[in-house]
C-alpha cells in the first residue's frame, strides 16, 4: 500500500453487518407500514432531516456527531417515528440512530440482548430500579464516544454496565462509526400528559451535549400521537397498538450552538482545563517517583519529557468519570442542570409552532425538584403525584 494511500476502513463481520441490516430493516418496514397503512401521518421538516442524513451517509466525510432530542408520549417511539424515513434508509444502519434501551426490558436475556444490541441500543439501568444507573453509567460514555471524533487508542470488544455483564462495544470499529447518530429521550420514561407538556429532561442529557468532542449537531423533535397508539391506561388486548389515529412529528432545525450553548461550554470548558491541570499535575508527580525509583535525575526527567498532557491519552468523557468535581461539583451541577432546561425549551418551541392548541407549558414542570413525589412510587407504570399523566417506565 502507498505510504499516501489511506488505510481501509475496519467494519464489523459480514454477519454483524447482515443481521443489523435486516433487524433494523424489518423493523423499518414493519414501523412505516404501521404510521402510513393504519394511521394518519403528519410530518414537518421531513425533507431538511432528509437532507442532513444524506449529508452523512459516508462516515469518513462527518465532521461532527448528529445529536437527536425528543420527547418520549410512547413505548412505539422508537422505532416507529423512524417510519417516516424513506424505507431505503433502514437498511443502513452505518447512517441510523444509536438509543439507549433499558437494560432490564431490552437486556434481560441472551436473546433480546443480541437483538437490541443489532439493533443499535444501549443498555441503560434506570436508578429507580437500579443502582447501576445515574448519568456516571457506561451507556452515557459510549454515546458520548459515538458522537466524537474517532479514538487513536484501540478499544476493548466488550465493556460491562454491572461488572458481570458483557456488551459488546460499538467502538471497536471507531472509523466505520464515526461521529454518529445518537438519539435520546430525556425525560427518561414514558410521559403521557393530557396536553402533551414535557417533565423536566435528565442530565446526562447535558453530558452529550457539553462532553462530545467536538460538539455534535443537535436538532430537536417533538411527537404527538403516539400516545393515541398506545394509551398506557388502554384496556384488553394491552398488546395491540390502536390505528386510526393521528401522528404528528416535527423535526426542528439544527440548533446554532454557540448561541444556545456557548456560555455553558465556555464555563464546562474552564472546569474541565482545571480539573485537567491537576491531572497533570498528578501524573507527573506519580512519573517523578517512578524516574527516582529508576535512579534517574531530575535533569533524565527532564531529558525525557515528564509533562504529560492528558488530553493525549484521555478519551471525551473519561475526566468526567475520575474527577469528582466535574462529577458532583457545584457549579458543574448547575451548567448541567441548565444545558437539560435549554434544551427542553427548545423541543416546547417545537410544540409552540405546531398550530395545535397546546396550552403554555407549565414552566415548573422543567425542575426535577417538583418531580420528586413521583420517585416515592416503586410501580414501573403509575400516575403521577404531580401533572396526573400516565407514567410507564417499562
Amino acid at each position: 500500500m502507498s505510504a499516501h494511500q489511506p488505510a481501509a476502513v475496519q467494519r464489523p463481520s459480514l454477519s454483524m453487518r447482515v443481521k443489523s441490516s435486516m433487524i433494523m430493516g424489518i423493523t423499518g418496514l414493519i414501523s412505516r407500514s404501521f404510521l402510513y397503512g393504519f394511521n394518519r401521518v403528519e410530518v414537518t421538516g421531513l425533507q431538511r432531516f432528509i437532507e442532513l442524513i444524506d449529508s452523512r451517509e459516508d462516515p469518513e466525510k462527518r465532521q461532527r456527531g448528529l445529536l437527536t432530542v425528543s420527547n418520549h408520549v410512547s413505548v412505539l417511539d422508537d422505532p416507529v417515528v423512524w417510519g417516516v424515513l424513506p424505507l431505503s434508509y433502514a437498511f443502513n444502519p452505518s447512517n441510523l440512530r444509536w438509543t439507549l434501551g433499558a437494560h432490564d426490558i431490552c437486556f434481560k436475556n441472551q436473546l433480546f440482548a443480541s437483538f437490541f444490541t443489532h439493533g443499535q441500543v444501549l443498555p441503560c439501568h434506570r436508578s429507580k430500579h437500579s443502582q447501576h444507573g445515574g448519568m456516571f453509567q457506561p451507556a452515557i460514555t459510549q454515546a458520548i464516544r459515538l458522537l466524537s471524533r474517532p479514538s487513536s487508542q484501540p478499544s476493548p470488544p466488550t465493556y460491562s454496565t454491572t461488572g458481570s455483564d458483557s456488551i459488546p462495544s460499538p467502538l471497536t470499529f471507531p472509523q466505520y462509526r464515526r461521529h454518529s447518530w445518537v438519539h435520546v429521550f430525556p425525560e427518561g420514561l414514558v410521559h403521557q400528559h393530557p396536553k402533551v407538556d414535557l417533565r423536566y429532561f435528565k442530565w446526562g442529557l447535558a453530558r452529550l451535549i457539553l462532553e462530545a468532542d467536538p460538539v455534535p449537531d443537535i436538532l430537536p423533535m417533538f411527537i404527538d400521537g403516539t400516545q393515541r397508539c398506545m394509551p398506557e391506561d388502554r384496556g384488553f388486548p394491552r398488546f395491540l397498538p390502536r390505528i386510526g389515529q393521528r401522528v404528528h412529528i416535527s423535526f426542528g432545525e439544527v440548533l446554532d450552538y454557540d448561541a444556545v450553548f456557548g456560555d455553558l461550554k465556555s464555563r464546562w470548558d474552564t472546569l474541565v482545563e482545571r480539573e485537567t491541570a491537576k491531572v497533570s499535575s498528578t501524573t507527573n508527580k506519580k512519573l517523578t517517583r517512578f524516574f527516582g525509583l529508576l535512579g534517574c535525575s531530575n535533569k533524565d526527567e527532564e531529558n525525557n519529557n515528564t509533562v504529560v498532557d492528558s488530553s493525549l491519552v484521555l478519551q471525551p468523557g473519561d475526566l468526567t468519570l475520575t474527577s469528582e468535581e466535574l462529577k458532583y461539583g457545584k457549579e458543574a451541577q448547575e451548567i448541567r442542570i441548565e444545558v437539560a432546561r435549554r434544551m427542553r425549551e427548545e423541543i416546547l418551541k417545537l410544540r409552540r409552532a405546531s398550530g395545535r392548541d397546546y396550552p403554555e407549558s407549565d414552566p415548573s414542570f422543567g425542575f426535577a425538584e417538583i418531580w420528586a413525589s413521583d420517585n416515592e412510587i416503586e410501580a414501573k407504570k403509575y400516575r403521577s403525584r404531580v401533572d396526573g399523566s400516565n407514567i410507564s417506565q417499562d
